[in-house]
């Protein structure tokens, strides 16, 4: 499994950017995936980077479609081959301590 850390928004639309990370997330919470959102991203869980990209390519692409003339991504993946890790038992572990 993958978790992805994932921060999209448009940086040429001004000050205030919550319209279009509004479609993001919603474009994000429409694909099926396991997503919890956070005041500064979406953690994503995904079988495979093939289904995680193609989220984040709609996610552009609705940002883009919104007016956007530039696009920031800002992405983190942690691809654990050895276990089926997932968003809970990275929170439990930490919660260990």
């Amino acid at each position: 499994m993958i978790i992805a850390s994932l921060a999209i928004f448009p940086t040429s639309e001004g000050v205030s950017v919550s319209e279009y990370v509004k479609e993001a997330i919603k474009v994000i919470e429409s694909s099926g995936l396991k997503s919890v959102t956070g005041g500064m991203n979406t953690t994503i869980e995904a079988p495979d980077l093939e289904t995680l990209f193609h989220v984040i390519e709609r996610s552009h692409k609705k940002i883009a479609d919104m007016g956007a003339k530039r696009i920031h991504i800002d992405l983190n993946v942690d691809h654990r081959l050895d276990t089926d890790a997932t968003i809970e038992s990275k929170l439990s572990s930490v919660d260990k301590f």
